[in-house]
């Protein structure tokens, strides 16, 4: 090996051509010349300790550690929001209209705004936001029997799927119009147009949707639901609709289903039972939706199949094979159609359905305590009033729609 005096280092550096491309891993010697304009970039050791890590690295790297090391990692955060969900059910029991839900994101956000959680908190919050979202979401279909689902007739289905199409359809439209950014006017639209809160749980992950979005449509279909309690009876009357008429508007033009059953049950007790089925059957289209958004977002990122893609290679990797489809079922939604199998075919005891609903909404408190607790109140007010006049567009257009469809379909009566 020639040895090359320091005095000559500076005057014989060794020239790299233009366009040439230096890998990242190459080793390029501190007296070499690499002109501005080269193709490759070389990374430095500073460079490459200082990088920002990015969500996927870091879920990766949690995923690694050992499970008690996990779980002391997550305990801080997911024990503060345990907390915070407690006092919401708390408020729900004496205020059944608001449930535990709204409340949780409401106190979590009132708590981030005094005092927003540390570094060591936003493991579990994030634990708390996402998994026991999931698994309150895999519950649910505890809630539905298939056999019962399929005797809601074919009256209802038409109003039902059309009602959901207008509104989807609404919010992309209205959506753009007013500006709103996607991952918000996606979630009000699921929203609104499946299960409130329910959907927008089982949607979040899927568009990798920010807290602050998560929390401001949690919110806004929650005024909307008050709305649909207070004035859908009082429309209903005025119409003169039946309780089966009744059932199917309300199971289909309001958002979450214990505001479902408040609206009905001020109208009857018939029309309650029928409109709580309409309801169940709506909720499963948290299966195609989710399933379409998934497609969407890894069509758009390139990233379906947890791997960078070329722009050469992209068309190719994210055509929707059956395989690469099944891989972007999120295992939640697996989890609920099993539970729902499971349920209709009587495996799951009627005496645990109470228990199992009631273990549902408290995890949805607890996830929506903790995206409370993470929410970013300065992005809340960036976002302006538009979201909610969205909220309010999209609310009235799905009940136009609801009762327009029973007009056509001769079920309203």
């Amino acid at each position: 090996m020639t040895t090359v005096p320091v005095h000559a280092a500076s005057r014989a550096a060794t020239a790299v051509p233009a366009n040439t491309a230096v890998p990242a891993n190459t080793a390029v010697p501190a007296n070499t010349a690499v002109p501005a304009n080269t193709a490759g970039r070389v990374a430095t050791a500073p460079q490459v300790a200082t990088a920002p890590r990015t969500d996927a690295a870091s879920t990766a790297a949690h995923a690694r550690l050992p499970f008690r090391d996990r779980a002391r990692e997550v305990t801080p955060g997911a024990a503060l929001a345990l907390g915070v969900a407690v006092l919401a059910t708390i408020v729900g029991e004496h205020v059944p209209l608001v449930g535990s839900a709204v409340p949780g994101a409401v106190i979590g956000a009132a708590v981030a705004l005094t005092r927003k959680p540390g570094t060591r908190l936003a493991p579990g919050l994030k634990w708390a936001s996402t998994f026991i979202l999931q698994c309150s979401v895999v519950l649910l279909g505890a809630q539905l029997s298939i056999g019962e689902a399929a005797r809601v007739g074919l009256s209802s289905l038409p109003v039902m799927l059309g009602t959901l199409a207008v509104c989807l359809g609404a919010a992309w439209l209205y959506g753009r119009l007013l500006g709103v950014p996607r991952d918000l006017r996606t979630l009000i639209g699921v929203g609104t147009g499946i299960c409130g809160g329910s959907a927008i749980a089982a949607v979040s992950p899927v568009i990798e949707a920010a807290s602050a979005d998560v929390a401001y449509a949690i919110s806004t279909i929650f005024l909307f639901n008050i709305a649909a309690v207070l004035a859908f009876p009082l429309l209903g009357h005025a119409l003169g609709m039946t309780q089966q008429s009744f059932g199917l508007f309300a199971g289909t033009a309001v958002n979450d289903t214990s505001s479902v059953v408040a609206t009905a049950t001020t109208y009857g007790a018939a029309a309650t039972s029928h409109a709580v089925v309409v309801k169940l059957v709506r909720t499963l289209m948290i299966i195609p939706i989710c399933l379409g958004l998934a497609a969407l977002t890894a069509r758009r990122t390139g990233t379906g199949t947890g791997t960078g893609t070329s722009q050469a290679t992209a068309p190719a990797q994210l055509r929707l094979s059956p395989a690469r489809l099944l891989r972007l079922v999120p295992w939640f939604l697996v989890g609920f159609v099993a539970v729902a199998a499971l349920n209709s075919t009587g495996i799951i005891p009627a005496a645990a359905h109470g228990p199992l609903q009631h273990t549902s909404v408290f995890l949805v408190a607890v996830a929506l305590s903790a995206i409370g607790l993470s929410t970013n109140v300065g992005a809340l007010r960036k976002a302006g009033p538009k979201p909610l006049l969205l909220g309010a567009l999209l609310w009235v257009t799905a009940a136009a729609a609801s009762l327009g469809l029973q007009l056509l379909t001769g079920t309203l009566r």
